[in-house]
């Protein structure tokens, strides 16, 4: 089983890996497992692709030089293959980054079973579609799971890893311990569900946060200010579940629910009244042009790549003085 292998090791088992899709998400990916000293070739129909793709490469960089990672010549151990017979042949672990239309990913994935290596770990960043919804036309699809990134995989750690009704579960071992080889914090669902877990949270929040800014509490400057000034500083540090306990005091979660228990349960049965609209999407995004059009899109993602690289390594330091003390 990989998860018992040293991290070099995982990753020479996985040497040979192709990318099925190269956009924003796909690009991150292949960045990270060529920094990692993977093969990588791209399968994607678009004629430009190469060239989006080399300068994808180019504009995160700087940002694994920062973490640490090797971030020159990545295009070394590159190549390009738009037929996927051929992509897929002799390849470890297929990622792909495809649409989110079912059908579509159903029909790839009972072309990649006929030719892609028995071996081969099949793993999708699907942020919604399930792995038994996906694997519906394969005969097999014991090697099938979701290995679901946050945005941008190169950069966030999670990865959602989700098996099917039917994956191996040797095969969810292996895909936990090539994400974990790659740095990447694997966390494993013990179900599926349509979301997962990450974005499902991340929706209920969008949803609230359009409806106070249609009602007029706040513009959306402002609330992204109070969030990153509140609990998206505490959450940084501490999950919600971790953040509420210390919440009770010295009892705990039961000092917790005694206190806001009962507010909660008043609160809990409604929703702020709002349903998506083409006029809540023009309202923010009017709001949105106003507030953040004047920076060019590459400045604001470099101030937030600079800006996540600091706070990981902040983490990382509080961990290692953790580990000491403990020691």
């Amino acid at each position: 089983m990989s998860a018992s292998l040293p991290r070099a090791a995982v990753l020479d088992r996985y040497r040979n890996t192709c990318v099925v899709g190269a956009g924003v998400i796909g690009s991150s990916w292949a960045a990270l497992f060529l920094a990692h000293g993977l093969n990588v070739v791209i399968c994607d129909p678009l004629p430009d692709v190469e060239a989006l793709v080399k300068a994808a490469l180019q504009k995160i960089a700087p940002t694994l030089r920062k973490l640490g990672l090797p971030h020159e010549g990545l295009d070394r151990n590159l190549r390009f293959e738009a037929d996927l017979a051929r992509a897929v042949a002799g390849v470890d672990l297929v990622q792909e980054n495809g649409p989110e239309r079912v059908e579509w990913k159903q029909e790839l994935w009972a072309r990649i079973e006929e030719v892609a290596p028995r071996h081969a770990l099949l793993l999708s960043s699907s942020s919604g579609r399930t792995a038994t919804e996906q694997a519906s036309l394969m005969r097999d699809p014991s090697r099938l799971l979701i290995g679901h990134p946050f945005n941008p995989p190169h950069l966030i750690p999670l990865v959602e890893v989700v098996p099917g009704e039917r994956t191996d579960p040797a095969a969810t071992a292996d895909a936990v311990a090539f994400y974990q080889a790659l740095g990447k914090v694997a966390r494993v669902l013990k179900k599926e569900i349509r979301g997962f877990v990450a974005n499902r949270l991340q929706r209920v929040i969008f949803r609230e946060a359009c409806y106070l800014v249609k009602e007029g509490v706040v513009t959306i400057e402002e609330l992204d200010d109070i969030v990153t000034h509140s609990i998206g500083l505490r959450w940084a540090v501490n999950g919600p579940f971790s953040s509420f306990y210390m919440g009770g005091g010295p009892s705990g979660f039961r000092g917790y629910f005694k206190q806001f228990g009962p507010g909660m349960k008043a609160s809990w049965p409604t929703q702020s009244p709002i349903e998506y609209s083409d006029e809540v999407a023009q309202l923010i995004i009017e709001q949105g042009d106003a507030a953040y059009a004047s920076a060019p899109m590459e400045q604001m993602e470099r101030r937030r790549d600079d800006t996540q690289v600091a706070l990981l390594r902040a983490r990382a330091a509080q961990a290692a003085n953790d580990d000491e003390g403990r020691s």
